[in-house]
């Protein structure tokens, strides 16, 4: 991973971490930190990275498979300060439990949860020397748990309680658990398809909207620690 010259003004900003960055909700945030923050841009592979690394010239790739811990492990090994972390990878599949595998299972708790547990865990030293931010980008379902969705509800309401436990035996971090509602993204359009339905994006909650959400708890002043956010699309 190529690191750019660094003037005074860059190495006063603070430093995000966004994984999941290449393609909605991830690079809607990125976009929402790029003129605070120094970037650090994750996805699986640089290829994917492309074009948000096009919108975002000052940012850096950091292509890492996350649930490749061996890799995990040697590309946070630089990072020595980290002020905000914000956890945005993760898979959905619709099942039944009636229809679900064992693979399913293990994969979808392997990304959304497992792999999230070690990444933090690895930056952990980086996070206490800033007193950093780690964002869970969690679900509505991670506070309540839907037919079809019951494996990905799982992996959620284990997320939330990661994020939990963090937050107490950390205490000079703030951890936010983020709990949006459908967001119109590409992920959302499968998932609208697997339902056998139309996509129509003024149904969900745009992109941006849940990036602001995230820079405004990252932006709270610091006599305030915000837990969990909720957000839900209008009814229309």
């Amino acid at each position: 991973m190529g690191c750019m010259a660094e003037s005074t003004s860059d190495t006063a900003r603070p430093t995000a971490l966004i994984t999941g960055a290449s393609r909605g909700l991830g690079a809607a945030i990125a976009r929402e930190l790029a003129p605070s923050h120094k970037l650090l841009l994750g996805a699986r592979s640089a290829e994917s990275l492309t074009g948000v690394l096009a919108e975002l010239p000052d940012a850096t790739a950091w292509p890492v498979e996350l649930t490749d811990y061996d890799e995990v492990a040697h590309a946070t090994a630089a990072i020595d300060r980290l002020d905000v972390l914000v956890h945005n990878a993760g898979v959905a599949e619709l099942s039944t439990v009636a229809e679900s595998s064992v693979k399913q299972w293990r994969e979808t708790l392997e990304a959304n949860l497992i792999a999230v547990a070690e990444l933090t865990r690895l930056l952990l030293p980086a996070l206490r020397s800033a007193n950093g931010h780690v964002v869970l980008i969690n679900s509505g379902a991670g506070l309540r748990a839907n037919a079809n969705w019951g494996v990905y509800a799982a992996s959620k309401f284990g997320l939330r309680a990661f994020g939990d436990a963090l937050r107490l035996e950390e205490p000079e971090l703030r951890v936010t658990s983020l709990h949006p509602g459908r967001i119109a993204t590409d992920m959302q359009r499968a998932i609208v398809a697997s339902e056998q339905r139309e996509f129509d994006p003024n149904e969900f909650l745009a992109p941006e909207t849940v990036a602001r959400t995230v820079r405004n708890a990252i932006e709270t002043p610091r006599d305030a620690h915000p837990t969990e956010i909720v957000l839900r699309p209008i009814a229309r």
